[in-house]
């Protein structure tokens, strides 16, 4: 059996990232899904570095991106992604 890619969601408000939280499981998505605060983390999980430097391989199934965020915002996270050739076949 192949294992299921994970989702990543990028979203600093606790009561947003509760409803699509709530919202995939009531949809029974089996993915697992890593949950971040702000693009900073969100690219710390896409290039395995920092607190996600020992996660396991491979690019997540998609991202959630939210905007709005602090520290470094959803469009940077979303021009960075796009410009390197790892990551740009990411669903966001």
């Amino acid at each position: 059996m192949t294992e299921l890619k994970r989702i990543l969601l990028a979203e600093d408000s606790v009561n947003d990232a509760e409803l699509t939280l709530a919202a995939l499981e009531n949809y029974r998505v089996a993915n697992e899904v890593i949950v971040v605060r702000d693009g900073a983390e969100a690219l710390d999980y896409l290039y395995a570095r920092g607190a996600f430097q020992g996660r396991p391989g491979g690019n997540p199934a998609v991202l959630l991106l939210d905007l709005k965020m602090p520290r470094v915002d959803g469009l940077d996270v979303l021009r960075q992604i796009k410009g390197d050739p790892a990551l740009k076949t990411v669903p966001v």
